[in-house]
């Protein structure tokens, strides 16, 4: 078993540092939250009182953090990662960010000697609990090597996606995918529902056909068919709205600059935009079934 520092306890970080600590590893806890920090105690980690603390004696650091500037920031402000971590510990950064910031942090990290992967992750707070993750990891050969079975113990598809920013460049075309498609399954249910068939009986014959979708099947959108989806808790937010448009707006801004066309993905920005200025930031980005629906 491993010495490992996890860095950032929110609604992903929490249930990933539990799955550590499970699987028998050391792991040391820091997060600004004292109330996170407790529940990670909760769970079986140790807690730190600072980010040196947390990675002085760590094989490996976890960072799960909001945005690219907060990885940026606690990688290498005077008191981050690399001021004090050793110099062998593998840097694994499972935020969202942008591809560049990726590599950027990555160059800037091996030019003071330390091996970084990007590791974001899909799922959602249900499989980070559960331990079901999917990762898509951009990074070196050797390093991919070096995690994959730590990462194991937090998910269950591991996949090395290549150099480094490419589990960022996987992540940002899945969800600009996983939020179109979103807003079409939902759009279909209401098209179904006001031609006169059931949400029931529209996702039974759906379901099978070539309708059928990940939005559709395991986090449908409308109440009934998957008694597990945001939509039969009042769209209580496992991926929030917000979450949603940080990453389509990533998804953006990577696509203008390759020059790749994503019309459907700047429509759906729109939409989510709409659904944020709405007052529905926190809510599950399924919730846009009752935007189209006219319920909003």
């Amino acid at each position: 078993m491993s010495n490992v520092a996890f860095i950032g306890l929110g609604n992903m970080g929490s249930g990933m540092c539990a799955n550590l600590a499970k699987a028998g590893h050391s792991v040391k806890a820091f997060d600004l939250s004292p109330q996170a920090i407790e529940q990670a105690i909760n769970s079986g980690a140790t807690g730190a009182e600072s980010i040196a603390d947390c990675v002085a004696q760590a094989e490996y650091v976890i960072t799960m953090l909001p945005a690219g500037k907060h990885v940026h920031s606690v990688y290498f402000d005077q008191d981050g990662i690399t001021s004090h971590a050793l110099k062998s510990a593998v840097l694994i950064d499972c935020s969202t960010i942008a591809v560049s910031e990726a590599r950027d942090i990555a160059t800037q990290a091996a030019a003071l000697g330390y091996a970084v992967v990007d590791a974001p992750v899909s799922g959602g707070v249900a499989a980070a609990n559960a331990g079901t993750l999917t990762f898509m990891v951009g990074g070196s050969d050797s390093a991919f090597a070096q995690i994959e079975g730590l990462l194991g113990n937090m998910g269950q598809n591991i996949f090395h996606a290549g150099i480094s920013g490419n589990g960022q460049a996987a992540k940002t075309a899945n969800n600009m995918l996983l939020g179109i498609s979103m807003i079409a399954t939902s759009e279909a249910f209401n098209l179904a529902e006001k031609l006169g068939l059931s949400a029931e009986k529209f996702f039974e014959i759906s379901s099978k056909a070539s309708g059928q979708c990940w939005s559709m099947t395991s986090y449908c959108p409308a109440p009934g068919p998957v008694p597990t989806s945001p939509a039969n808790n009042d769209y209580t937010a496992g991926f929030a709205v917000a979450m949603m448009l940080k990453d389509l707006k990533l998804a953006q801004d990577a696509g203008q600059s390759v020059d790749a066309a994503t019309p459907l993905g700047q429509q759906a920005t729109e939409i989510y935009q709409d659904l944020d200025n709405a007052g529905l930031t926190g809510k599950d980005f399924s919730v846009v079934m009752q935007q189209i629906k006219g319920e909003l």
